[in-house]
């Protein structure tokens, strides 16, 4: 097959552009004769992709690395208990809450400025949290990371998505971007527990800083600037009616998994979130330069494949933790090791990053949604079988493994899906929108994984009703991966890519 084919079958799920969305006038559209000459990966885009995957895992780590050294710095610092969970919400909602808004800026201004910014922001709110002596201190330095990460995650993948040309070479960067964000989302697990039982927690902090500096001082060397030739204006009433919005609804979420869904601080977060979205989307048909073009939501490609992404991040994130309660509760493993069995795990979202460029290109993007998507439904079911004894860590693994497989299939076929087919200045929007997608699925996975197994446990937490809880969850998860493929299924139609992209 030749790199054109394999690019046209991995544009496949995008549907004919409008006649609004076209490339800039200064942007040249390759001739098809050219695609050949860019099938192989040059001496710098090696470097740029390095450059970008490595402050993508460090992101990645950021989301969970604090999991397991919460009770130490509870102890270290004086929390209370019942407000340890606000070193990770602090995090979620900024991190959330901010990226679609961050996304769009960063079209307007620059990406790499943005994506720098954002690296300086990391380094200095990483220094002050590992150097914290008070819960308040940590607690902004986790807002300020929150919201360096909703800077520089979309910035830094729109680089990396316009840095290479839709086609193989795209879905190649992009597969290794999964792999190593849910690499990095599992290290995380690992890497905290390790750092807190051999040093301290403040080094789960500190570790970022080394990191940020040396891409702050590699980037501006090998990334070009990016942004469109012409700077369309800041729809501010769309930017804080979003935000505001996304703020109320992931804070409702997160007030679920500790309050449970009658508690009027949940409902009432999320009866104001979702007022916020509706009047965003009023706001977004009237003003003249949207922060959100309805034509690029009316493209099924951005909406379903955004969709598709929500519920992968949701599954997966939120299985790790029906399996940490499993491993923890059940069968009574420490956080060190419980993390450790998570390396599985880590091993098949690697594999399934760098297998989903190939099976995109061989096939299709959505003949690869839903495979993938079947593979971590088949590897998810088969966690209903999960006995009190240690002897179901011989199913638990290789599970683990496929379902990792499976999922990165998933996200990568989502992040095509999604970035296909727009011009590059649309492209800090797109990977707004889909990196606002992975944000809120890792964050509102969990509490309402946490919701679905506390109900029906009925806040037991002896051995046998901790499992019957996780049972029932795992239930949920591998419906809603069923849902993911069907959605794929019917909604994403193998459609030809308009010549010219």
């Amino acid at each position: 097959m030749s790199p054109a084919q394999a690019a046209a079958d991995g544009a496949e799920t995008t549907v004919t552009a409008p006649a609004a969305i076209t490339a800039p006038a200064s942007t040249p559209v390759p001739a098809p004769a050219a695609a050949p000459s860019t099938a192989r990966l040059t001496g710098r885009h090696r470097v740029v992709l390095a450059v970008l995957l490595v402050a993508q895992f460090m992101l990645a780590v950021d989301f969970s690395i604090l999991n397991v050294a919460l009770p130490a710095i509870g102890e270290g610092l004086g929390f209370a208990l019942a407000d340890l969970q606000w070193i990770a919400t602090a995090f979620a909602l900024s991190a959330a809450g901010f990226t679609l808004l961050f996304g769009r800026v960063a079209d307007l201004v620059g990406r790499r400025r943005v994506f720098l910014g954002g690296l300086g922001l990391l380094a200095v709110a990483s220094l002050a949290g590992g150097l914290a002596t008070s819960p308040e201190v940590l607690i902004a330095a986790r807002v300020a990371q929150g919201l360096a990460t909703a800077a520089v995650t979309p910035a830094g993948l729109s680089l990396l998505v316009t840095a290479f040309p839709e086609g193989p070479l795209r879905q190649k960067a992009l597969g290794l971007n999964g792999a190593l964000m849910s690499a990095g989302f599992t290290a995380g697990a690992v890497l905290g527990g390790v750092l807190t039982d051999l040093f301290s927690w403040r080094w789960a902090f500190l570790v970022n800083v080394p990191v940020a500096l040396a891409v702050l001082l590699v980037a501006p060397a090998v990334v070009k600037e990016s942004r469109p030739a012409r700077r369309p204006a800041l729809d501010v009433p769309g930017a804080v009616t979003v935000t505001l919005g996304l703020l109320g609804v992931i804070y409702g979420f997160t007030l679920a998994g500790e309050h449970g869904w009658t508690y009027p601080g949940t409902i009432l977060a999320l009866v104001v979130g979702a007022a916020l979205l509706a009047v965003f989307r009023s706001v977004e048909r009237r003003v003249a330069e949207p922060l959100v073009p309805p034509r690029v939501l009316a493209r099924p490609g951005v909406a379903w494949g955004n969709v598709l992404g929500l519920l992968a991040f949701v599954t997966e994130t939120s299985l790790v933790y029906l399996l940490t309660l499993y491993l923890q509760k059940t069968l009574g493993f420490s956080a060190l090791t419980a993390g450790v069995s998570f390396g599985v795990l880590g091993l098949g979202t690697v594999a399934g990053g760098l297998l989903a460029a190939r099976v995109i290109a061989r096939t299709s993007t959505r003949t690869t949604l839903v495979a993938g998507g079947l593979l971590q439904a088949v590897a998810t079911a088969a966690l209903l079988l999960l006995g009190p004894e240690s002897s179901s860590m011989a199913l638990l693994l290789p599970a683990t493994f496929f379902g990792g497989v499976g999922n990165m299939l998933v996200i990568v076929g989502f992040m095509v899906t999604a970035t296909s087919g727009l011009p590059d200045g649309e492209q800090g929007l797109a990977t707004g929108l889909a990196t606002m997608s992975q944000q809120i699925g890792i964050t509102l996975g969990t509490p309402v994984m946490s919701a679905v197994a506390t109900a029906a446990s009925a806040g037991i937490v002896t051995a046998g009703a901790v499992l019957h809880g996780v049972t029932v969850a795992i239930a949920v998860n591998t419906a809603l991966v069923l849902l993911g493929v069907l959605i794929a299924a019917v909604f994403l139609r193998n459609r030809p890519e308009p010549a010219g992209g």
